[in-house]
């Protein structure tokens, strides 16, 4: 996929991941809005982008909440069109510190797959559509290595990543044949907010920086053709430009 004059949709783009995220496919010469429920902090992001050059847009949304996702396509889609690229990059850890699940509450739980599943669902269900009809689009799932092991104090927050993960490959198995296409991105442990909250005492200096992965990433997309779709991918595992399956 050429990525230039695409439109690009990025959830929880206020920063870390989603920041350099929309950096990089504006730098691309993609058409970007980024969503976060933080309004001034992706707002900021937008309007530094702006000042370099680049399309780039910020609209204030929680992809948790069901009566935001249609009128946070509608306006997504006024500004730069029917969505190309959709990436599901928001997403919550839970309370921290992270507890066991014996005393986590039922709503922490709920509120976690909201954020992490069930609106991207939502979000999928409303922009896939165009996609279909127009035989061209890509869906990006970020997911997490807690999809694949049983970490403590994780439950929440691995057990809505197990799911998502699986939802892309539902949606692959449903569309496939439609150009539309689906990837479970691992972006591997990285320096942002989340990670510090969830780790506090982990060194920084170990740890991916966003803007890096965010290349790999934007490069997966570029290449999105040459992945079967639903594949999970883990991008410590790939270079820019050459992208390798996990």
């Amino acid at each position: 996929m050429k990525l230039e004059g695409k439109a690009v949709l990025v959830t929880g783009a206020s920063r870390g991941l989603g920041e350099s995220l929309m950096e990089t496919f504006a730098r691309k010469g993609a058409r970007v809005v980024g969503i976060s429920r933080n309004a001034s902090e992706v707002e900021a992001v937008a309007s530094r982008l702006r000042a370099q050059g680049y399309e780039a847009h910020a609209l204030a949304a929680d992809v948790g909440d069901k009566e935001a996702i249609h009128p946070l396509v509608g306006a997504a889609a006024a500004l730069v069109g029917p969505i190309d690229v959709l990436v599901h990059n928001a997403s919550t850890l839970g309370p921290t510190p992270l507890p066991l699940l014996l005393d986590t509450a039922c709503e922490d739980l709920g509120r976690v797959l909201e954020v992490n599943l069930v609106g991207p669902f939502r979000l999928t269900k409303v922009i896939a559509g165009s996609m279909v009809l127009r035989g061209e689009g890509v869906v990006v799932h970020i997911t997490s290595d807690a999809a694949v092991s049983a970490y403590p104090r994780w439950g929440s927050y691995s057990v809505s990543k197990v799911a998502l993960e699986h939802l892309g490959r539902i949606w692959a198995a449903e569309l496939e044949g439609t150009g539309v296409r689906f990837l479970n991105v691992d972006p591997g442990e990285m320096d942002t907010v989340m990670h510090r909250d969830a780790i506090p005492e982990a060194d920084p200096s170990t740890l991916a920086r966003p803007r890096d992965v965010a290349a790999r990433l934007v490069a997966l997309v570029e290449a999105a053709h040459a992945y079967p779709s639903g594949t999970r991918v883990e991008a410590a595992h790939v270079e820019v430009g050459r992208p390798e399956a996990a």
